[in-house]
């Protein structure tokens, strides 16, 4: 496979100039150093630029309620586990309205990759304070500067056991396409939160994001869970890119099913029949 095996030609809404297109870049080339046929993948996103990307991949996609791609992406790896699925947000859809749904797949650990645009603002809505938006800064809505402090969801997910924590940069294209197949390859929850400045809405240029993007140097040990805490702070001089955290082998959400239907995937079974249906309803109303 190539890069342009996954190029369609969906015309792109997203302004010219936008980060968003290395993440793009990268996500084909990932794509394409796993050798995956596109019929291999699925693309699940909820709303908001970040949620464009699959539109412009060559693949399967399901496009879903904002905030809520990651419940769509875990119940689509547990009816056929042999796709490969990733989920593409952003900072507001993933870790605002979907915070709630990021929080319960740490504990199921599903085996899906969650990449997430983080520009550190709502894009599509004309840039006012995410999740993840500096204390203090101003935005079109926050005139006077946000007031709450911004989540920091790479330590929750390091704390509650994700199994593969990484920060990437939209800018360092081939650097994010290697953390993608890392985190694709990796069995269980990944997720790669992407620095991703927004040219339209954003405060700083990606030249100031260029000048404090550091990569982790090769003696980082990612199996040490206190460097790695340390490491998932927001920062604002020393941004470090690379796999923060890689934990130990925790059980799959879809083994359970996988058990349950003597390794056989939910879609390839038959349809319940209705009197199995009619008597566990009886047995439920008992």
């Amino acid at each position: 496979m190539e890069p342009e095996t996954y190029r369609n030609e969906v015309e792109n809404q997203w302004c010219p100039g936008c980060t968003n297109f290395g993440i793009l870049a990268a996500v084909r080339k990932a794509l394409a150093a796993l050798d995956l046929a596109p019929h291999e993948v699925c693309l699940v996103s909820g709303i908001g630029q970040a949620a464009k990307l699959p539109h412009y991949v060559r693949s399967n996609v399901f496009n879903g309620l904002h905030g809520r791609a990651i419940p769509a992406a875990t119940g689509i790896k547990v009816a056929n586990p042999a796709l490969t699925v990733l989920v593409t947000t952003g900072d507001g859809d993933g870790y605002g309205e979907g915070g709630n749904h990021l929080l319960h797949a740490l504990r199921r650990n599903p085996d899906i990759t969650v990449v997430v645009h983080n520009n550190e603002l709502y894009a599509l809505t004309k840039g006012q304070g995410s999740p993840t938006t500096p204390v203090g800064e101003k935005t079109r809505l926050q005139f006077t500067g946000v007031e709450i402090e911004p989540i920091e969801i790479l330590a929750t997910a390091i704390v509650h056991g994700c199994g593969f924590v990484a920060r990437g940069y939209a800018g360092e294209i081939d650097h994010l396409s290697d953390l993608l197949v890392q985190a694709i390859r990796h069995r269980g929850l990944s997720l790669v939160d992407v620095v991703q400045p927004c040219v339209t809405w954003g405060e700083r240029p990606p030249a100031w994001y260029r000048e404090r993007i550091e990569k982790l140097p090769a003696d980082h040990d990612p199996r040490d869970r206190a460097a790695a805490l340390g490491l998932a702070a927001s920062q604002r001089e020393r941004i470090p890119i690379g796999i923060l955290y890689e934990g130990p082998p925790r059980l799959v959400f879809a083994d359970r099913h996988l058990k349950r239907t003597s390794g056989r995937a939910l879609a390839s079974l038959e349809p319940v029949k209705e009197d199995e249906i009619t008597s566990r309803l009886a047995r439920f109303r008992r």
